[in-house]
């Protein structure tokens, strides 16, 4: 079975028409494997807790109160 380096050096030798072939080919290939692979479900609940620890000491009433008087400029 050939690696990587000897199918790309037989590529080189391709015409500039037959390399954008094989490209078109090989771009076929992966997207029927890409649209096969079914991706897994996410859920946004996994995004609970990212970043607490920026809140760490902070007033969430105090906060919310300075926010606001930044409003009014």
């Amino acid at each position: 079975m050939p690696n990587y380096q000897e199918v790309l050096q037989q590529a080189q030798s391709l015409t500039p028409e037959e390399q954008i072939r094989l490209i078109e080919d090989l771009s076929s290939l992966i997207g029927q494997r890409v649209t096969m692979t079914p991706k897994p479900k996410r859920s946004i609940l996994e995004l609970r807790g990212l970043g607490k620890e920026i809140w760490n000491g902070v007033d969430a009433q105090e906060y919310v109160n300075q926010e606001r008087d930044s409003w009014n400029g």
